[in-house]
């Protein structure tokens, strides 16, 4: 059971008025805030720590290392990587797959290849494959969805070949909440020879997450969506593909010897971690991740699961007609002025939800509920192509976290209202 006044006292963040009124924080699925051991680790290290690791012999960079490298560890447990190795430090997910795209990418993707994503994918899983391929002279192609936005997996089938060798694809939608069936994808992939790798940005906050099981052969994360800080993040990969791929970066830690004539490089992870990394950040990462592991992954996502229904069932009550969600009931009730439009209904989704009011521009519609002191987020999500595929220029997106209430969505709703009967 989620104890939710015990959590909310964690986030120091939560306790203020924007606005003139009490803070509503729905904007999850773009950051997550931050509990109190995050934030007290990142100021223990600047006050008591702070030192360059890896490369000293005095005491504060050998804390430093220890706690650096204990944060690679709890990594390594929470998504159950075979090895310590194959979990590198990044800045985040985009970093991440720019990495994999760069490296992995220039060395085996040759002219005529195939590189497979989804047509929900955000633009940093857009981008660096549409960069590598005009390079390579490779071809990128896309998974369609359905109206409810969920894969056609009937299409992916249709899409692989022996030229296809590597299927990018968001393990969760961040702008409808879709989960998608990344076990599935990973076996049909990997039937064809191609590689896979996963965006779990989205995902890693909500569902249990095993590498070893998923077999997939990189998955990319961000702190910031796992209550930890912004510039973090980890790419895992296997080892033999790790081994296999050129360095992204030169400088330092990256090497094993340096000449004029010649460079070595080092081991992983270290290969990929060239300069000084964000050090505090991702000692304070660690964290989070126990804060993650403490309330257990299954209690967070059966509260957030039963705050997403209650938010579906509140705008439902809000339309004029009968409006079918999937596992939410039917409700018929007087007409608005304005219909409420959901967009995103799979069957699988996590606690996210975006939404249109008919004759309302979705960032009117931020600015209005902001005004209430509700924050959610408005605009494409960075899925631009996804957004074309649905025919909008935008949603007004509400996300939840372990520390949103039922209460908060009671305020939303009530403001949604006002805005539908204007």
């Amino acid at each position: 059971m989620v104890e939710i006044n015990k959590i909310r006292e964690q986030f120091p963040i939560l306790h203020q008025k924007v606005n003139g009124k009490p803070l509503v924080y729905f904007d999850n699925a773009a950051t997550t805030q931050k509990p109190l051991s995050v934030i007290e680790a990142l100021n223990t290290y600047y006050t008591k720590d702070n030192a360059n690791i890896h490369r000293a012999a005095h005491t504060l960079a050998a804390r430093s290392t220890e706690m650096f490298e204990d944060t690679r560890k709890t990594i390594q447990a929470f998504i159950n990587a075979r090895e310590l190795e194959e979990c590198i430090f990044t800045k985040g997910v985009t970093e991440s797959i720019n990495l994999v795209a760069q490296t992995w990418g220039r060395k085996f993707l040759q002219v005529g290849d195939e590189v497979v994503i989804t047509c929900m994918e955000h633009h940093s899983n857009i981008v660096p494959w549409q960069m590598i391929c005009e390079e390579k002279g490779a071809i990128l192609k896309v998974i369609p969805i359905n109206d409810s936005g969920e894969l056609l997996m009937d299409e992916f089938d249709k899409l692989l070949s022996p030229k296809t060798k590597m299927v990018a694809c968001v393990w969760v939608s961040n702008a409808l909440g879709t989960i998608n069936p990344v076990k599935e994808i990973i076996e049909k992939a990997h039937a064809v020879g191609a590689k896979v790798l996963l965006d779990g940005a989205q995902a890693c906050s909500h569902l249990d997450v095993d590498v070893q099981t998923l077999d997939c052969d990189f998955l990319a994360i961000s702190s910031h969506k796992l209550y930890g800080p912004t510039g973090v993040g980890v790419l895992y990969g296997k080892r033999e593909l790790f081994e296999a791929m050129p360095p992204y970066q030169g400088g330092g830690e990256m090497i094993k010897e340096v000449s004029f004539e010649r460079t070595s490089y080092n081991e992983i992870p270290y290969k990929f971690e060239a300069g000084t990394p964000n050090i505090g950040d991702v000692i304070a990462f660690k964290y989070a991740l126990d804060f993650v592991n403490e309330l257990g992954k299954e209690n967070i996502r059966n509260h957030e699961k039963e705050l997403l229904h209650y938010l579906v069932n509140g705008l439902l009550r809000l339309n004029e007609t009968d409006v079918m969600s999937s596992g939410v009931e039917t409700h018929h009730y007087a007409s608005p002025q304005k219909t409420i439009t959901l967009i995103g209904t799979a069957k699988e989704k996590v606690s996210v939800q975006s939404f249109i009011i008919e004759g309302m521009h979705h960032f009117d519609v931020g600015m209005m509920l902001d005004a209430r002191g509700i924050a959610v987020r408005t605009g494409h999500h960075c899925t631009q192509p996804l957004m074309n595929r649905l025919g909008l220029d935008g949603t007004v997106r509400a996300s939840f976290s372990v520390y949103n209430t039922k209460e908060e969505i009671d305020v939303f709703i009530e403001a949604v209202s006002k805005l539908v009967k204007k």
